[in-house]
């Protein structure tokens, strides 16, 4: 009677074998890097309901850890009850910054135009963009930053005044082509200097005006000078061969960048009714 001698398994078993044996301890668990997180429900409802881009990565789970244990969705439901699995628990992420946000995204169209007003008030100086007259860029954009006032401390109009001299290229610029654009960034004030907010930050507002501009007649000469000398005493000094008068903008257009989303369009009705309102 002949014995049946037992076979040895092939090299390929062998190597599923092995390779089921290493990874059994693993089953249930993902790998886990800096640049994916395993997110619970929980967590998603946290996101969801998470306002600042900064709080985003304080909500993902920590990676500090290789392998996390991961379950399908409805285990989550299902195993509520369950107590969670030791060293479960984390640390809730400190909250933001107070202020970080200027105001809430609901009823944030009603703030708009006193957002606006209240930019146009308190800065000291803004970019102008004319359509240059200049023989080696005709036609092209040209911008300049200069010292602007919508009135004295006390008085905002909204109307932004411009002490200027016909020597300078801007002013070349609009006897060709009057129509220009003022951007008044936020930056200069204190909102995104103190939330540590980046002048490139949507939060972090601009205003842009659009319009005319026109030479002050002689009935607001008096009110013009009050409104630039007031916020820029320094002007009284300036040399008078360069023949500086003043200039505003009679406002046609008015945008607003104060959220992510795009700019908002806001009338000239609401814009000069809006009283001046921190941003």
């Amino acid at each position: 009677m002949s014995r049946r001698r037992g076979r040895r398994p092939g090299p390929r078993l062998s190597w599923l074998l092995w390779c089921g044996a290493l990874l059994s301890p693993a089953a249930g668990y993902v790998i886990v890097s800096s640049v994916s997180w395993a997110v619970t429900n929980e967590v998603d409802e946290e996101l969801d309901g998470a306002s600042t881009e900064e709080a985003l990565p304080a909500l993902l789970g920590n990676s500090g850890s290789l392998w996390q244990r991961s379950f399908p969705a409805s285990a989550h439901k299902e195993d509520a009850h369950l107590p969670p699995p030791e060293g479960a628990a984390r640390a809730r992420p400190p909250p933001a910054p107070p202020g970080m946000f200027s105001y809430p995204r609901e009823g944030g169209a009603r703030l708009r135009p006193g957002i606006a007003r209240f930019l146009a008030h308190a800065s000291a100086w803004g970019c102008l963009a004319t359509v240059s007259a200049h023989e080696k860029i005709p036609g092209l954009p040209f911008g300049t930053c200069l010292p602007i006032s919508d009135g004295p401390f006390d008085n905002s109009t909204g109307i932004p005044f411009f002490y200027v001299t016909p020597k300078d290229l801007l002013v070349a610029d609009l006897m060709k082509n009057p129509m220009a654009s003022l951007l008044l960034p936020e930056s200069e004030g204190e909102f995104c200097r103190k939330n540590i907010v980046d002048p490139e930050d949507p939060r972090c507002a601009r205003l842009a005006l659009t319009g005319q501009m026109v030479a002050v007649s002689p009935e607001e000469v008096e009110f013009a000078k009050q409104a630039m000398f007031s916020r820029h005493p320094v002007m009284r000094k300036w040399p008078r061969p360069y023949e500086w008068f003043f200039m505003k903008m009679k406002i046609e257009h008015i945008w607003l960048q104060k959220w992510y989303g795009g700019v908002a369009d806001i009338s000239r009705e609401e814009y000069f009714r809006a009283v001046p309102r921190k941003a």
